[in-house]
């Protein structure tokens, strides 16, 4: 597991202006008590442009690398490329500012006392964000679907007997009836 220290920005320090920050992040960024995730073999960088203000810091995520997911589609793992872009606005404040909050999710406040950002919940946010909740095979060069073809193969057999075995309701039977009629008028 990597140290928090090493996901913490002392921006007191920093210049006014930016600053550029650079994550590389694997398994070992998760903790063992996380919830169990579908996902393994990350391989992920991070590049964080810090841009230090009077009051406020503008903060520029970007994301890049690739994780081992299961396909939804054919339950095969195959590695799903990441990429994604989060903007974040920290503002400094007072203790009395820190009741009142904005609603907006890309702005957070933190008291002027603090000396310290740890941007390591953002990280886990913005990387879990990035995986995207449906995942499938990507197309093969040629056109080609990417999944495993004996499964795609046993799914369609699957589906084309499902519709067989589907009784005919009788309901519907007087609707067709008055298309046909409504057709001849």
């Amino acid at each position: 597991m990597k140290s928090r220290r090493e996901f913490e920005i002392a921006w007191e320090g920093l210049k006014q202006g930016a600053s550029v920050f650079e994550y590389e992040l694997d398994d070992s960024f998760f903790t063992a008590d996380d919830a169990e995730r579908d996902y393994r073999d990350l391989d992920a960088q991070v590049t964080l442009k810090f841009d230090k203000k009077t009051s406020f810091f503008l903060c520029h995520f970007d994301i890049d690398g690739s994780v081992t997911v299961p396909c939804d589609r054919c339950g095969q793992d195959f590695k799903l490329r990441l990429w994604d872009e989060f903007d974040l606005l920290i503002k400094l404040g007072s203790a009395d500012d820190m009741e009142v909050r904005d609603d907006d999710a890309d702005v957070v406040f933190i008291p002027r006392s603090e000396t310290v950002i740890d941007i390591r919940d953002w990280l886990y946010e913005f990387l879990t964000l990035s995986i995207p909740l449906q995942r499938v095979h990507p197309d093969k060069a040629n056109g080609e679907e990417g999944c495993d073809p004996e499964v795609l193969k046993l799914l369609n057999k699957l589906a084309a007997s499902e519709e067989e075995e589907k009784p005919k309701s009788d309901i519907w039977k007087g609707l067709d009836a008055l298309k046909e009629q409504n057709k001849r008028k």
